[in-house]
């Protein structure tokens, strides 16, 4: 299994990005207020199932916690990884 990419937090992009061999793989959000909707998550489809995609929704996550914000998670990959991740489940935001 390969590591798991170093991600960045892009704020003037509103996006979390890590490079891979096959490009740029992105989570876009929407930061309103105090809350950060995670909208879309983007992975080359050659780095798709090396862990690009869990470590950006990690990493979003992370952020949120460290913030004080909450998420709502509109991509469905981020709802899928809520699922497996439920020590993040506290984060998301009531509607």
């Amino acid at each position: 299994m390969a590591p798991s990419p170093t991600v960045r937090h892009n704020a003037a992009e509103h996006r979390f990005e890590a490079t891979t061999d096959h490009g740029l793989a992105t989570l876009r959000y929407v930061q309103r207020g105090d809350v950060l909707d995670l909208a879309h998550t983007a992975v080359p489809q050659d780095a798709e199932g090396q862990g690009v995609g869990g470590a950006l929704a990690h990493a979003a996550f992370e952020h949120a916690r460290e913030q004080g914000v909450q998420v709502i998670p509109s991509c469905p990959f981020v709802r899928a990884y809520l699922q497996k991740h439920p020590e993040f489940g506290d984060l998301v935001a009531s509607r």
